[in-house]
Formats: C-alpha cells, structure tokens, sequence
C-alpha cells in the first residue's frame, strides 16, 4: 500500500511534468480546455449538486456554523458562476511571453523582460468547492500546473469538479496532471504539500485564519495570502444620504460570510444622527447584531456596547461594528490601527477628501463611493481570483493572471561580446 508520503511524491512530480508541458501550450488550447471545462461543468450540475448534497449533509451533522455551510453550498447559480469565470478566464489576455522594456544598451545588446509562469502552485483552501474551478482556470490560463488540497468537509464536492476538469484538459489534449486535487482527507497532506520544495513553487491558503496562520508559520515554500479581511466602509460628512444607506447595507448584507463584508462602519458625527437611525432600522430588519462606541449606543437603542474586541474582528456574520468619528481623519486612523489592510471605502461627495482617503489609506484595496463586496477579482475584470494578497511582495489585492506569472530578464544579441 502506497504510503502518503510517496503519495504526495508523485503528485509532485506529476506536477513538475505538467508544468512543463502546459509551460509551451499556446494561448489558443489553453482557451480551449477553459471553454471545454466549462461545459463540462455546466453538464454535470445534477451530478455537481448531488455530491454536493453529500457534503452539505456531512457538515450540518458535524455542526459547522452557518457561514461555512453557505461557502460550501452549491446551488445551480453558483455552478453556472463557475462556468462563466472559466469563460472570462478564457477570454482575458494571455500574459505569459509578453516582453516589457526592450531597449538597447551602450553595448548593442537589447534588455528586456519576459513574463513567465510560477512553475506550480500548491492551493490549500477550504469549504467553498467552486475555489477548485477558479484556481483551476487561473492557473491553466497563467501557464501553471496546481496541486489543490480542499477540506474534508468539501470531498465529494471537489471530486466531482476535478473530473470535470480532467474531462476538458483531456478533450483539448493537454495533460490531466496539469491541475490534480489531492484525493486523501488525511490532514498530513497539507504538512507535506507546503515542504515540497523540489515540487511546489508557491503556496496559496484560502481558508479561516486558523489555517493561514498554521500555513504561514510551517510552510517552507514562498506563500500569498491574507489572514482575515476587516473591512471598513467610512461615511463621511459630504456623503450622499442615499449612497451612504445604499452602500453601508450592501456592503454589510449582500453577503455575510466572505472576506470583503463589511464588518466595521465609521460615520462622521455631523450625520450620525441623520444617518444611523435609519441604517440601523434597515440592519435590525435583516436580523444585523449591532455592537457601537457610546455616540452610536445613544443614537441606537437596540446598539449593545461594542468591546476592543469588536474593533479587530472579522465577523463573517451578521454582526457590525459601528463607531461614530469626528472627521476624517480619525476615520482613518481608527483603520490604521485596526484593519487588516484588505479592503476599506469612503463615502463621500468630497473630492479632496475622496483622494486623501486612496492616497493615505493603506489596504490592498481602497474604494470610493462603492460598497467593499466589488473587491474580488471576478468584479475587478480579473476573471476569477486564486485569493486575495494583504502581503506588499509579490502580489497585493485580488490575485489574477498578472499575479501567478513572474519575470524574467531577456537578453538579444548578435554575436556580441563583452570586451
């Protein structure tokens, strides 16, 4: 019997194999096994969602909370979304081989730099089955071979979507080892996966802040990755009153449990009377906990005293924090100190203020007058995203295709020497 350390051996080197194939795939069949697998996908939605039910069935029993079961739910939107970002990858440029800044040297010779794929890229995530289509695409498109590692509490799920996908790498001719989903619910895969150094050139976690952590300490391969997305919406005293409701709702209810809500509102106090009465009339109707400083308690009857506590947590409920402000700049130091520098909006008319706020506000993604949902990559034109980076190297934001690729220095010549 095969142990799991020969095992995950093999997916390694299957994985090196296929990154060298996929590496001299033209951009026309990489497009072509996106499009097959995404009509394989859309074909197999009964089947998706059978093994689906599965999994859905496994977590209520074993308890997992309410946010974990909404990731891991696969409902024929959700598949048909699958599909559609296959498509989008498919029809976004192909950045590998793109030569920058070719100019001439003193000597003759001509320097510039070629993009070129990572090589593999090991994706450690968890509960959402639709990240083995996303990462799937990114990487194929981006010239990559992955090796993905779900949670166990996704297996069935996961499953199902890697046939499909070996179903479209197959028909297009390209190796079914350039995307393989770890197959083993053993927890010491994930240990063997991020020390694969002769096999795995990144390592990307996406999942609870628990894993992000562990993958980030032990890991011996370079990781992107963010630990949690703490994300700030500030009204401001020049913002429009029916922007700011519609924003602060959105980008609070819209969705609950995924890294770009809301979890923190700031409000400048010359509206906060105006303003947060009938927010928190709309919050309370949708069943929002609201947790404030004393000025929004005042205004809030149902508002319960928010904690230190409350100021640094990533909810990923219907739970918010509120925090009335003088100005401004009290906005953005309350973030300075608390945000996870994954995504932060201001709300305003202000155009002074509207610039200071980008400009000052140091977060991988920072907003105008839009709701903090809008940060992922699907909506950033990006296609599907592999996660989001808070790190400044290599990546920041929303990781697309740019992102998965590197640079390499290219030197032309003519028989030139060095004299």
């Amino acid at each position: 019997m095969e142990s799991l350390q020969d095992y995950m051996t093999s997916v390694g080197q299957r994985a090196v194999s296929a990154a060298r194939a996929l590496a001299s795939a033209e951009t026309g069949q990489k497009n072509q096994a996106l499009l097959n697998i995404a009509d394989a996908i859309i074909a197999g939605t009964d089947r998706l969602i059978k093994e689906n039910a599965i999994d859905l069935a496994a977590g209520r029993e074993n308890n997992l909370d309410a946010a974990l079961l909404d990731r891991l739910e696969l409902t024929p939107a959700r598949i048909e979304a699958m599909a559609e970002g296959l498509r989008q990858v498919a029809g976004l440029p192909d950045p590998v081989g793109e030569i920058e800044n070719l100019s001439y040297q003193p000597s003759g010779i001509q320097v510039g730099k070629m993009r070129v794929p990572l090589g593999v890229i090991g994706i450690i995530y968890e509960s959402r089955p639709n990240v083995t289509a996303d990462a799937a695409a990114l990487c194929l498109k981006s010239g990559n071979a992955c090796i993905l590692r779900g949670g166990s509490e996704a297996v069935y799920s996961n499953q199902a979507v890697a046939e499909c996908i070996k179903q479209g790498l197959s028909q297009t001719g390209l190796p079914d080892t350039c995307v393989q989903v770890i197959e083993t619910t053993d927890r010491d895969a994930v240990g063997y996966l991020i020390q694969m150094q002769d096999y795995v050139d990144v390592i990307v976690p996406r999942g609870g802040k628990g894993l992000i952590e562990r993958i980030s300490r032990d890991a011996r391969i370079a990781v992107i990755k963010h630990l949690d997305g703490n994300c700030h919406v500030y009204i401001d005293d020049k913002a429009d009153y029916d922007k700011a409701i519609a924003i602060a709702i959105n980008a609070k209810t819209q969705r609950y449990g995924v890294c770009n809500t809301m979890e923190t509102l700031l409000i400048a106090e010359p509206v906060a009377a105006q303003l947060l009465p009938e927010l928190a009339s709309r919050y309370l109707q949708k069943g929002v906990e609201l947790r404030g400083c004393p000025a929004a308690c005042s205004l809030i009857p149902e508002c319960l005293l928010a904690t230190e506590a409350d100021w640094e947590t990533e909810y990923l409920a219907p739970i918010l924090a509120i925090r009335v402000v003088a100005d401004i700049d009290e906005a953005m130091q309350h973030i300075h100190e608390y945000s996870s520098a994954h995504t932060e909006s201001i709300v305003t008319e202000d155009y002074s203020k509207a610039r200071r706020f980008l400009r000052e506000v140091d977060s991988s993604s920072v907003m105008v007058n839009t709701s903090t949902r809008f940060a992922d990559g699907f909506e950033y034109g990006l296609g599907a995203e592999i996660g989001i980076s808070t790190d400044k190297l290599h990546a920041r934001g929303p990781v697309g295709l740019e992102g998965l690729t590197t640079q390499k220095f290219i030197v032309l010549g003519d028989g030139h020497i060095r004299s």
